[in-house]
């Protein structure tokens, strides 16, 4: 074997790839000075050639010469290489086009910051967002026997009378945000069925918070009675516009506090029976607090015959308070029993 062909096999792949390189670069220059075809190789040493170009070949990955090809012309393919035994091939991670990522990433709602302070009937804090100002109001909004509600339809029945057990008594008016109330003193109950009920309060709505049939009413006047175990009973009076002043809606006025949150007390008595109409007509049904917290299964009875007030009395009260009347709520199939 001759002795270049022995060095360039000793060496392995990069000498020979560097001795074909360097071959190259000396043909080069001889190339460009003829134009002729290279002379041919004599027999025996294309024969060298012939062996060296195939071994090449099988070194290198090379294709196998084709017959009658040019001595000393080596096409090369590539040949990935296997990793060594034992050595993991790292993983290329795929690239994810920011799209995908944003389709990808999780969706998380940001929820608002709770609504919190003090209730009342107009905004962020008005009726539609009661429950959310308080865990404790949450009746308000989930609750399935809400007040008030239009009166329409019911159930004519002989329903028997309320017994009214009311007397001139001492009261104090207060201003507590949202109406004015007066605080009864003790005394003065109603007997429904076989229940009796104290009067504890009396305070009105601008305008009515309940309708019979439709029909609205200027002001509502709420006289809230308690039993022995807790149980509210409200009667509910329509104030409507005329000629004639209501007496004892007057006195109320008369000793309106000057400051809210300060209880003044009366200079005269009221009799809660002067404000109850000549008709004692009635209709009854399962309600709530009209206000907050909104508490359930509360006894109504609105009386059907409105009261007369002047329009000089209304707007003593609009002054102070322009609208504290909460929303209709839904009669949710509820029964509701009427006075023929």
């Amino acid at each position: 074997m001759p002795l270049a062909l022995a060095l360039l096999l000793a060496h392995g792949p990069h000498a020979i790839a560097a001795a074909a390189g360097d071959a190259a670069a000396k043909a080069e220059p001889a190339a460009r000075a003829t134009s002729q075809a290279p002379a041919a190789a004599p027999p025996g040493e294309a024969a060298d050639l012939d062996r060296l170009r195939q071994r090449l070949a099988e070194k290198l990955g090379a294709t196998s010469p084709a017959p009658g090809a040019q001595p000393g012309l080596v096409r090369l393919t590539t040949r990935p290489e296997a990793a060594p035994a034992g050595v993991a091939t790292p993983a290329v991670p795929p690239v994810r086009k920011p799209a995908v990522l944003a389709a990808q990433a999780p969706l998380r709602a940001v929820a608002p910051p709770p609504r919190r302070g003090p209730w009342s009937y107009g905004g962020e804090s008005g009726p539609a967002f009661w429950a959310e100002l308080d865990p404790a109001f949450a009746l308000c909004a989930k609750g399935r026997r809400q007040s008030p509600i239009d009166i329409r339809g019911g159930v004519a029945v002989d329903l028997e009378p309320i017994r009214f057990d009311y007397r001139p008594s001492a009261f104090a008016v207060f201003d507590d945000g949202h109406t004015i109330l007066a605080r009864i003193a003790p005394g003065n109950t109603i007997e429904v069925g076989a229940r009796r009920f104290e009067l504890r309060q009396l305070h009105f709505h601008h305008p009515a918070e309940e309708r019979i049939e439709g029909r609205g009413f200027d002001m509502s006047l709420h006289l809230v009675h308690e039993d022995a175990q807790g149980r509210l009973a409200v009667l509910a009076l329509l104030l409507q516009r005329g000629d004639e002043p209501q007496e004892m809606v007057q006195r109320v006025w008369n000793d309106l506090p000057l400051e809210k949150g300060v209880e003044q007390p009366a200079s005269r008595p009221l009799d809660p029976a002067a404000l109850l109409p000549a008709e004692r007509g009635y209709a009854t049904y399962m309600g709530s607090l009209t206000s907050p917290p909104c508490s359930e299964d509360v006894l109504w009875m609105v009386m059907r015959q409105p009261l007369s007030v002047t329009q000089a009395q209304i707007d003593v009260f609009t002054h102070l308070y322009p609208m504290n009347a909460r929303p209709l709520q839904s009669a949710a199939g509820r029964l509701i029993k009427r006075s023929p």
